[in-house]
């Protein structure tokens, strides 16, 4: 295999993996959320399509480190297409001629609930990434091109926040889809579904910061990228060869 061969394997692994949640955290959203455990008497709660989503700013981070922030800001572009082509299909499906007789129950709650979380989940994805990126390049700029522990999380921690809050916040005041307790007052309950879900992520982006420094330098070797803080967009002239 060549060394473009691999370069070329090795985005579209990281591409693959990243737009691939987007998809299925698009589909499966808000079906159903999960209970993690509890602090004291304060249930720690996530929904389902939340569990793969702080993957997708490891890839970000790796393609941000190895192949600048212009293809890691196209690869956010794309995912904002793939979320509009999620919607379209859902739409469509719901509007076409169904089979007499057959169910279709479970397809219309679900297309209820993503429609409900699609919205929120399309501007917290792009205010999120856009933040990651331009973060984690700051970072590596400030640090010159040394501490990837500072870009990496420096970068997810924040955009997890903003992604958080702007899901949440979206998800209750524009869809009114969340599971909130009747009768009782509504800004705890949405302080402590932002808190659950940014608690969840903070640990997982915490998590990654060993297996970031372990693909970075793997990587870094296999696809022969020069020395610290090099990007493979200034390799480009190289080509081919081996």
């Amino acid at each position: 295999m060549t060394l473009q061969q691999r370069r070329d394997l090795a985005f579209l692994v990281l591409a693959g993996i990243f737009l691939g949640t987007m998809g299925m955290l698009n589909i499966l959203g808000l079906t159903r959320f999960l209970q993690l455990g509890t602090i004291g008497s304060w249930p720690i709660v996530v929904a389902v399509g939340a569990l793969p989503y702080p993957i997708t700013f490891l890839c970000t981070d790796l393609i941000s480190e190895l192949w600048g922030e212009q293809k890691a800001s196209q690869l956010v572009w794309v995912g904002l297409l793939l979320n509009g082509w999620i919607v379209l299909i859902l739409w469509l499906g719901g509007i076409l001629p169904g089979l007499a007789g057959a169910p279709d129950a479970t397809f219309f709650e679900v297309r209820r609930l993503a429609f409900g979380a699609v919205g929120a989940s399309m501007v917290a994805y792009l205010a999120a990434q856009f933040t990651d990126v331009r973060l984690f390049h700051f970072w590596k700029r400030f640090s010159g091109g040394k501490a990837l522990w500072l870009r990496n999380n420096g970068s997810t921690l924040v955009s997890q926040l903003v992604d958080t809050s702007a899901v949440v916040l979206i998800s209750h005041y524009a869809s009114h889809v969340l599971p909130l307790r009747p009768g009782e007052p509504v800004v705890p309950q949405l302080a402590s579904f932002i808190a659950s879900g940014y608690l969840f992520k903070l640990v997982a982006a915490l998590a990654d910061t060993l297996p970031f420094y372990v693909l970075v330098a793997w990587l870094r070797r296999w696809l022969k990228v020069p020395g610290e803080g090099a990007e493979l967009v200034e390799e480009a002239r190289i080509g081919a060869g081996s």
